[in-house]
């Protein structure tokens, strides 16, 4: 438990029950049956120096909590549009500054398809609020935001978005996300919008023209771009438009695992020579291969490896996109209306689909067993600090302002 935090729960500051209502959450940790990378004692001791060395950064992650009851609770919940912070188990875990990507395609509160403009800067907007009455994480907008924090001890949070579909052909909407505090926009989420093609579509027309002009404007205003959700040619079209380096932040190779969401290798490398940044995702039942089908932290990092011989150490980094609470019972729950559902529609059952991942429950157990295994597997000191924050933090020097 890090010594910056003093208990603190979302909304405190508030009157449950009264300003707005409570739902029962469940354990930030040890919800499931843990799982631990095993270390002998010196790998324990390096392990600690590297965490209090080292700057751990998710570029992509949900610190959100899902309610307990996901059956009675999760609508009226999300409806709500206030979602709590799992602060206790961030204290808990080796973060030091995460990406939060909030939850808009669940901000559901006027309309059930989410990414509402409205839906979105309340979301934005609340989460700021609940962030700024505590002192233990603090709201990031700079790089030296990020290492200060570090320095305090306490956890520096990010505002990311994955799609640009709210901002609905209103590009100065981009300023504004950027004044809330937005650093990093998604171009699609997984459907198409006025920007280009998502994953989840039968074709791919690429970068619209309005997709460019986006792309523009987010090089002046120093927002950096996110291609996961995009389709392949989307995705490449924003690399080749881009003055600066482009992320992709949650995502595997294609060639270990037959999936929309994995990535190919030509967009891989072409991501990598532009300067970019490739995180490695690790939602249920996102990451698995071929030679290990069942879901882990060993087949994620499987992942990893590929990629980081594919385009070179300095271009590979974590955003293992996960929760605190049920992950695979909020998809379930959202299969109907929500796009999440693009990693399975159209295709068969899987028999290795699993309930949640061994060794990457949540952001404290997922980080805790990333940087146990690059320990395990002796990866240099210097190599470990570029893949767990550096080399992020180094391709944005060049997008933030």
């Amino acid at each position: 438990m890090r010594s910056a935090y003093k208990g603190y729960t979302s909304y405190q500051y508030l009157e449950a029950g009264r300003d707005y209502r409570y739902y029962k959450m469940p354990p930030e940790t040890n919800r499931v049956a843990p799982y631990q990378i095993p270390l002998a004692p010196q790998e324990e001791e390096r392990l600690r120096k590297i965490a209090q060395e080292c700057i751990v950064l998710s570029v992509h992650e949900h610190p959100d909590i899902m309610p307990e009851n996901l059956e009675r609770d999760l609508i009226p919940y999300e409806k709500q549009g206030r979602e709590n912070t799992g602060f206790y188990g961030l204290a808990n875990s080796y973060l030091d500054c995460l990406f939060d990507n909030m939850m808009d395609g669940t901000c559901i509160m006027s309309s059930d398809a989410g990414w509402k403009w409205n839906d979105v800067i309340h979301d934005v907007g609340i989460r700021a609020c609940d962030i700024a009455h505590q002192d233990f994480v603090v709201q990031a907008r700079s790089i030296a935001d990020i290492r200060q924090a570090k320095k305090e001890g306490k956890v520096a949070w990010v505002v990311a978005l994955e799609s640009t579909g709210m901002i609905d052909g209103d590009i100065d909407r981009i300023e504004v996300l950027y004044g809330f505090g937005v650093r990093m926009l998604g171009i699609t989420y997984s459907e198409s919008n006025g920007l280009g093609s998502g994953i989840r579509e039968p074709g791919d027309g690429g970068l619209t023209v309005f997709g460019r002009q986006c792309v523009e404007r987010m090089n002046k205003i120093g927002m950096a771009i996110d291609t996961t959700h995009s389709g392949e040619k989307t995705a490449m079209d924003t690399i080749k438009y881009s003055k600066q380096p482009v992320f992709i932040t949650h995502t595997g190779a294609r060639k270990l695992w037959e999936r929309r969401g994995l990535k190919s290798d030509d967009l891989l490398k072409a991501c990598a020579d532009k300067g970019g940044v490739i995180g490695i995702g690790a939602p249920p039942n996102a990451t698995p291969t071929w030679s290990r089908p069942r879901h882990t932290i060993e087949s994620t990092m499987e992942h990893f490896e590929y990629i980081k011989d594919l385009v070179g150490v300095d271009h590979v980094a974590f955003g293992p996109d996960t929760l605190f609470g049920d992950h695979v019972g909020m998809y379930d729950y959202f299969l109907a209306n929500f796009s999440m559902a693009q990693n399975t529609a159209g295709a068969p059952a899987d028999p290795n689909r699993l309930a949640y991942v061994e060794g990457a429950e949540n952001p404290v157990e997922v980080w805790d067993n990333i940087l146990r295994w690059l320990v395990k597997h002796n990866y240099s000191d210097e190599d470990i600090r570029k893949v767990v924050g550096e080399n992020v933090l180094r391709t944005l020097e060049h997008i933030w302002v």
